[in-house]
C-alpha cells in the first residue's frame, strides 16, 4: 500500500536527483552493485534480442538449404546462448540482494543516527516525526525504494535499450508501424493505469480501514490488557470491531477488483486493434512476396516485444517515480537544518574539580504552536554547588524549565548562560557532557546490568567504577542476588532470561548511572513520581548526600521531599512565584505554606485511615 502522505507535496529532489544520489552512495558503501546491475542490464537485452533472432534465424537457414549438421549447430549456439545468458541473470539476481542490502543498511544506520543525534526540540516536533516515520518506510525492507530502486533502474534502462532496438528494426518495416504500435501502447498503459488508480487515489481510505484492522487484532493480543479483557468480557466487542472493520475491507477491496476488470478489458481491446493492425499489414507484405517466412516471423515477434516495451518504460517510469518520492523524502530528513550548533560550535570541554554556575536571564519560552508563554521573564542564577529544589503544580514549567537549563531547547527570549557565558556558541553535544540527569520518563535499554549504568557496551565499561557506583546507590546487594549478576540482561523484550526490576530498584539503577558519568551538574526531574512520598524522600536524600559536591537541581511536586535543599523555588503562572529555603518560605505563610499545608493534611488523612 502507497503511503498516504507521499506525493500530497512538492518533492524536495527530483527523480533524476534521487538516482544520482543512490548511484553515490553506492559507489561509497558497495561498488558491486553498480557492476551487478550492469550485469542484469546485459543480460536482459541479450535474453530478449535471442528470443526475438533464434526462430527467424532457423528458418532463414532452412531457406538457403543448409545441411543438417550446420542446422543443428545453430540450434546449440542458440540454446547454449540462451542458457547461459539465463544461468547468469539467476546468479546475478542470487547475488545482487547482498550488496543492495549494504546500501540499505548504511542508509538505515545514517538514519537512525540521525534521529539520536538530532536536536531535542525535533524529537517532540510532529511533524518531523511524521517525516522520520516516512523516511523509515522506504528502508524497511528488501521490497522498498531504498533497496528496490536498483531492479527499477536495471528494468527501465533493460526496457529502454530493448525498445530502441526493436524500434530500428520495426522502421525497416514502415515508420507508420513504429508510431502505431507506440501510440496504442501508450494508449493502452496510461488508460489501463488511470482506472488502476482508482486504490491509489483512495489509499486513505484503505490505509485507514487497515489501521483500524489493526488496531482491533493488537488490541486483542495486548498482554498488558489481558486482565481488562477477562474482566469486563471484552473479547466478543474486539471481535466484533474486527469482523466489521474486516467486512468494510473486502467491500472495499472488491470493488477495485471491479476496476481493475475493466482495466484489463481495454487493455486487450486495445492490444486487438493494435496487434491487428501490425499484423495485418505483415500478412499482406508476404503474400506479395515482399517479406520472407524468416523476415515475417522476425517482424511479427517484434510487433509483440515492442508493445511490452513501451509498456516496460511507462511502467518502471511511474514506480521510479513514486520510490524518488519516498527517497526525497529520506534525504529531506537527512538535510533537515540543525537549530543547535553541533560541530561548528565552540568546543566546551568539563573541567575537573569546577562547579558551574548556571543562569536564566529575562527567559520566556513558548512552544510551538502554542498561544501563551509556558514561562515569561524568568531570572535565576544557580550558585556553583547550590542545591535547588524546583516545585509547584503540574503544568507550571518545572519541567520547561529544566529543559531549557539542560540545553534541550532554547528560550524563545533571553539567555541561558553557563558560567556567564551564552551556551548558543557551545557545541551543544559538550553542552550536554556537564549534566548527569534522572527524568520521570528514564530510559533503560535491552542489555546488562552493567551497560544500562556505564551506557555503553560490557568489555567497554569499568567494572570497579560500576560496583562501586550500583553500591553507593544501594542496589548493589540485589544485582549480587542476581544470576549472572552485573551481566544479567534487564528486561524480556531482547532476551528470554532477562529480569524486571521493581520501581524502587529501577530508581536506585539509574542513580548508579547518574553516578557513574560523574557531571559537574546533576538534574533530577521527578523521577520518583510513582514511589510513596517516603520513599521519595529517602531516595532524594540518597541523592543529595552522594552527589554533593556537584550543583544539584531537584525538581518535585512534593513539597516535602527536597527539603534538604539551599534554596526552593515555586514556579506558578510562568514564573518564580516564591524563592527560599523550605523554613523561611513557612514562615512567609504564602503560597507554598499553602500548598505544604494541603498536601500535609492529605497525607495526614491517608495515615489515619491505613491505621
Amino acid at each position: 500500500m502507497e503511503n498516504p502522505e507521499i506525493g500530497k507535496q512538492k518533492p524536495a529532489c527530483g527523480m533524476a536527483s534521487n538516482c544520482a544520489f543512490m548511484i553515490r552512495r553506492t559507489w561509497k558503501e558497495c561498488r558491486g552493485v553498480l557492476s551487478v546491475c550492469t550485469g542484469l542490464i546485459f543480460c536482459g537485452v541479450a535474453a530478449s534480442l535471442l528470443e526475438l533472432f533464434v526462430v527467424p534465424s532457423i528458418l532463414e537457414a532452412v531457406e538457403r538449404g543448409v545441411g543438417p549438421g550446420e542446422l543443428l549447430r545453430l540450434i546449440a549456439w542458440f540454446t547454449l546462448g540462451m542458457v547461459g545468458v539465463r544461468a547468469l541473470r539467476e546468479y546475478l539476481d542470487t547475488n545482487a540482494i547482498f550488496g543492495r542490502i549494504t546500501v540499505r543498511s548504511s542508509l538505515c544506520l545514517e538514519l537512525h543516527m540521525t534521529f539520536c543525534r538530532t536536536s531535542f526540540p525535533h524529537t517532540e516536533d510532529p511533524d518531523y516525526i511524521k517525516r522520520i516515520k516516512k523516511a523509515s518506510k522506504c528502508l524497511d525492507s528488501n521490497d522498498d525504494a531504498g533497496e528496490a530502486i536498483w531492479q527499477t533502474m536495471a528494468d527501465l534502462l533493460t526496457n529502454l535499450i530493448s525498445f530502441a532496438i526493436f524500434l530500428l528494426l520495426l522502421c525497416r518495416v514502415g515508420p507508420w508501424v513504429a508510431l502505431l504500435c507506440m501510440a496504442l501502447s501508450a494508449a493502452s498503459y496510461f488508460a489501463g493505469e488511470r482506472i488502476r488508480a482508482w486504490r491509489y487515489r483512495r489509499r486513505e481510505e484503505e490505509g485507514a480501514l487497515l489501521h483500524k484492522m489493526a488496531y482491533a487484532m493488537d488490541r486483542g493480543r495486548d498482554m498488558k490488557l489481558a486482565k481488562d479483557i477477562r474482566i469486563f468480557g471484552l473479547a466478543p466487542w474486539l471481535t466484533q470491531l474486527y469482523e466489521k472493520y474486516t467486512r468494510l475491507y473486502q467491500d472495499f477491496f472488491a470493488r477495485s477488483q471491479r476496476y481493475y476488470l475493466w482495466a484489463d478489458l481495454l487493455d486487450a481491446a486495445l492490444s486487438l486493434l493494435r496487434n491487428g493492425a501490425a499484423y495485418g499489414l505483415l500478412i499482406s507484405m508476404a503474400l506479395r512476396g515482399e517479406l520472407g517466412a524468416a523476415e515475417f516471423v522476425l517482424y511479427f515477434t517484434a510487433v509483440s516485444g515492442f508493445s511490452q516495451w513501451v509498456t516496460g518504460i511507462f511502467s518502471k517510469l511511474g514506480e521510479l517515480h513514486r520510490q524518488s518520492l519516498e527517497l526525497s523524502v529520506l534525504r529531506e530528513v537527512m538535510d533537515t537544518p540543525e537549530p543547535f550548533r553541533f560541530e561548528d560550535g565552540k568546543p566546551l570541554p568539563v573541567k575537573e574539580n569546577h562547579l558551574y554556575q548556571l543562569e536564566l536571564r529575562d527567559v520566556s519560552f513558548r512552544y510551538p504552536g502554542a498561544d501563551h508563554d509556558t514561562l515569561s521573564h524568568v531570572n535565576l542564577t544557580i550558585r556553583p554547588g547550590e542545591k535547588l529544589a524546583v516545585v509547584g503544580k503540574n503544568g507550571a514549567g518545572k519541567t520547561t524549565l529544566i529543559k531549557l537549563l539542560c540545553g534541550f531547547y532554547d528560550p524563545t527570549q533571553g539567555q541561558v548562560l553557563l558560567d556567564g557565558e551564552d551556551i548558543r556558541q557551545y557545541d551543544r553535544r559538550d553542552y550536554y557532557k556537564h549534566f548527569s540527569a534522572v527524568f520521570q520518563q528514564f530510559s533503560t535499554l535491552a542489555g546488562t546490568m552493567a551497560e544500562n549504568v556505564a551506557q555503553t557496551t560490557g568489555d567497554k565499561a569499568n567494572l570497579p567504577r560500576v560496583w562501586d557506583c550500583l553500591d553507593q546507590a544501594g542496589v548493589a546487594d540485589k544485582i549480587r542476588e542476581l544470576p549472572e549478576q552485573e551481566n544479567t540482561k534487564l528486561g524480556r523484550e531482547v532476551y528470554l532470561d532477562g529480569i524486571d526490576l521493581s520501581g524502587g530498584q529501577l530508581q536506585r539503577l539509574m542513580l548508579a548511572r547518574a553516578l557513574y558519568k560523574n557531571a559537574p551538574v546533576v538534574v533530577l526531574d521527578e523521577p520518583t513520581a510513582a514511589l510513596d512520598p517516603i520513599a521519595e524522600r529517602d531516595l532524594y536524600q540518597r541523592y543529595s548526600d552522594l552527589t554533593g559536591h556537584c550543583t544539584s537541581v531537584y525538581i518535585s511536586h512534593r513539597l516535602a521531599s527536597t527539603r534538604f535543599c539551599d534554596r526552593v523555588l515555586l514556579i506558578e503562572n510562568g514564573g518564580i512565584a516564591e524563592e527560599g529555603t523550605h523554613e523561611s518560605l513557612l514562615k512567609r505563610g504564602g503560597r507554598y505554606a499553602y500548598l505544604f499545608e494541603l498536601q500535609s493534611k492529605y497525607y495526614k488523612e491517608g495515615a489515619m485511615e491505613d491505621e
